[in-house]
């Protein structure tokens, strides 16, 4: 049984007059007749007592105009079900972020702007350290990440936009000499004592701090380590040494703990959108656009 022979049906079940219904289904009359008498033999019963001079429907027919209506208005339901999901409208987009991107006005700004436009695409938020994004795109677990620069090379199949360059700034204690010059240079941490991020906790910004120190002549002198931001704060706060991290954790006041902007201008860290190369699904393609036009806005 076809689609069309339901709309064959139900359009003489509504005229109640072959002539007039073939005429609304743009088709000859004794194509339809043939057709809904096929119709009656697949289905079993007569559907229609037929005349010279009219046409009614029989009990049966009653009963399946009933489910012959619901059959087609769920199968238009499901096409405009598929066409919205081939749209991007529906369907589930799962993002990944660093702790440091939680602190950004872009990337409520991109959420809010996303689920403002598809209302019905479900999101799924995970905090979630660089190399851990990396490997839960690969593995499709994730469909979409804010990462910073990954300590390890990028495996095949995984596309990266950069979104925005974040300034670095220096994190030391109150009472140090360097919480007192207005700006700094990474070489005038070269005795200093750091602490940092665990090294295999997968956070792109310890290879960052190691890059710059290199760069600058020197290896960092590590004197603690941390896998939370706050912790790493807190610590250079009671004394243990001088940070390195992104801009976006000057909002965490920890008394003890003071922000310098570092002047160097390679201290920056990316800002990337992570996501499968090749097609991606559309809740992918519209969350890129819309998080692309805003990291490029004023």
């Amino acid at each position: 049984m076809e689609l069309r022979h339901l709309r064959y049906f139900i359009a003489v079940a509504e005229e109640l007059h072959f002539t007039r219904a073939a005429a609304r289904l743009h088709i000859g009359q004794p194509p339809l007749s043939q057709q809904i008498q096929a119709l009656e033999q697949e289905v079993g019963a007569t559907l229609f007592e037929r005349s010279r001079r009219w046409v009614r429907l029989t009990e049966a027919g009653k009963r399946f105009l009933e489910d012959a209506r619901h059959i087609l208005a769920l199968a238009e339901e499901a096409a405009n079900t598929a066409r919205r999901a081939e749209r991007g409208e529906i369907g589930e987009l799962r993002i990944g972020f660093t702790p440091s991107t939680l602190l950004m006005p872009m990337f409520p700004a991109v959420i809010n702007t996303y689920r403002k436009q598809f209302p019905q695409v479900a999101l799924t938020l995970k905090e979630m350290v660089t190399m851990h994004q990396v490997e839960a795109i690969s593995q499709q677990t994730l469909d979409i990440g804010f990462i910073r620069p990954p300590a390890a090379g990028i495996p095949p199949g995984i596309t990266l936009n950069t979104l925005r360059h974040d300034p670095l700034t220096l994190v030391a204690p109150a009472n140090h000499r360097l919480a007192r010059k207005p700006t700094i240079t990474v070489r005038d941490l070269k005795d200093e004592a750091f602490v940092l991020f665990v090294q295999d906790s997968g956070t792109g910004t310890y290879p960052e701090i190691l890059r710059l120190c290199r760069k600058a002549g020197f290896e960092p002198k590590i004197s603690m380590e941390a896998s939370d931001p706050s912790v790493i704060i807190s610590l250079v706060a009671a004394g243990f040494g001088i940070s390195i991290l992104p801009e976006s954790y000057k909002c965490i006041r920890i008394k003890g703990a003071r922000y310098r902007p570092i002047a160097d201008p390679s201290a920056v860290m990316q800002l990337i959108l992570a996501s499968r190369h090749g097609k991606v699904p559309p809740p992918v393609a519209a969350f890129s656009k819309i998080a692309l036009a805003l990291a490029s806005a004023p």
